[in-house]
């Protein structure tokens, strides 16, 4: 699956756009996020498991407790890259980023110094 799609695959849901919402503000625990929401923890242990598989959040053990936070810049990639593929526009715009990120293609033209005659 690509990124991309396993980006939009964890967005699919209500409770894991709840969770990154949770997380935007603050890093929690596993037991902190499951608080807020009246399901089991094996469900919760699975929306967290999907958004991490995105890499729309990161876990870190830290003794017993697991930490999540966001990763907002994944996010923002997936989505702006789904919003260029969709985009009428885009095109023109990638060739014109990978042009411009490769350098011109021939070799730009130097001025000559001018050299004062007498």
């Amino acid at each position: 699956m690509s990124s991309v799609s396993a980006v939009f695959e964890a967005l699919a849901s209500l409770p894991r756009r709840q969770i990154l919402a949770y997380l935007s503000a603050q890093e929690l625990t596993a037991g902190e996020i499951a608080a807020r929401f009246e399901m089991s923890a094996p469900a919760i242990s699975r929306h967290l498991s999907i958004l991490e598989h995105a890499g729309l959040v990161d876990a870190e053990r830290r003794g017993q407790f697991v930490h999540y936070r966001l990763v907002p810049d994944n996010l923002v990639n997936a989505l702006s890259g789904f919003a260029f593929e969709i985009c009428p526009g885009a095109g023109p715009l990638k060739r014109e980023a990978r042009r411009r990120a490769v350098g011109p293609s021939r070799p730009a033209k130097t001025a000559k110094a001018a050299v004062p005659r007498d």
